[in-house]
């Protein structure tokens, strides 16, 4: 009983995540290069970690926070692009 409870719990997360989910990032966009240490929201661009909150520096470019749409570079932030870029140099 317990199990099912639990699943149909999980199935009801994972279906309002999807339906909310879309809608907040249509309005923020990822802004690399401003998260402070343990600060960023998910994984980086270098494959070092994929959980949100493990940044190791401040404002390492391979790291990203959510920002809303047309921010970032007002936060001298970049995109995904530019950070890549900036990793190889």
């Amino acid at each position: 009983m317990n199990q099912r409870l639990i699943l149909s719990s999980a199935l009801a997360s994972v279906l309002a995540l999807g339906v909310i989910a879309p809608a907040a990032a249509q309005d923020k966009e990822k802004c690399f290069g401003i998260a402070k240490a343990g600060q960023n929201d998910c994984a980086n661009l270098s494959g070092t970690h994929s959980c949100a909150g493990q940044s190791k520096a401040d404002m390492g470019a391979d790291e990203w926070k959510y920002v809303p749409k047309g921010t970032c570079k007002d936060m001298k932030g970049m995109t995904a692009e530019e950070a890549k870029m900036g990793m190889k140099k």
